[in-house]
């Protein structure tokens, strides 16, 4: 069977989402550098497989897809069978609860976090700028209120939809490690229930395998 095609970055934290839920599958796979230095995601053929010119795009035989989340549902689906239930297909209110935390994390979550980080690590990192200060407080005073509704959801779960790990939690990954390398950790440290929930989606073997391509972000030597 012809392996999954994966094209991206490891440490893209869009890319990483995908990774993650492959791994989780154990699919056999191939990632596909994008070079970026030459610009080569803004032509084609690459934007033959994402028309908007970002990473990730999954090649899966003659079926291409791109979108993150769209992927990582596709796998969860197609690999059924092969490691946890991502979906909780099997129950609707579970399945339903799922698409909840999917969704807050695509559309609270996630819109607040990625650009904090673009702030913290991709300025200094790629750019060579120094993040503007007024702007890392705003969102990282709305991060807080973001995440002291997670502090309460896991006060009485587990995981965000329930007592299982699902793409709810999946979905938080990436741009959490970022953010935990940056002078903004606290905001998961400080909240226990967070803190143990991120201790826990961590430590499973798929992330720590995904995490190995994610180490530009960490702080360098000092």
């Amino acid at each position: 069977m012809m392996a999954l095609k994966l094209h991206g970055l490891g440490f893209s934290p869009s890319t990483a989402r995908a990774l993650t839920a492959l791994n989780e599958k154990a699919v056999d796979y191939e990632l596909q550098p994008v070079n970026f230095a030459t610009r080569a995601h803004k032509q084609e053929p690459y934007l033959s497989l994402n028309p908007y010119g970002q990473v990730p795009a999954l090649e899966d035989g003659d079926f291409k897809l791109f979108e993150s989340r769209a992927i990582t549902k596709y796998v969860a689906s197609k690999y059924m069978e092969t490691g946890p239930d991502l979906l909780r297909s099997d129950n609707i209110a579970e399945a339903a609860l799922v698409n909840v935390w999917v969704e807050v994390e695509a559309q609270h979550y996630t819109p607040v976090i990625a650009p904090l980080v673009s702030e913290l690590l991709r300025k200094p990192k790629l750019m060579k700028m120094t993040p503007d200060e007024a702007v890392v407080e705003e969102l990282a005073g709305q991060l807080e209120k973001i995440l002291d509704v997670y502090e309460e959801r896991l006060s009485k779960s587990k995981y965000l939809a329930g007592d299982f790990y699902s793409l709810a939690d999946l979905h938080h990954l990436p741009y959490t490690y970022c953010l935990l390398q940056s002078s903004k950790a606290s905001l998961i440290t400080s909240r226990p229930h967070v803190k143990a929930w991120w201790d826990d989606i961590s430590s499973r073997p798929a992330w720590v395998k995904t995490a190995e391509g994610m180490k530009f972000w960490n702080p360098s030597p000092a």
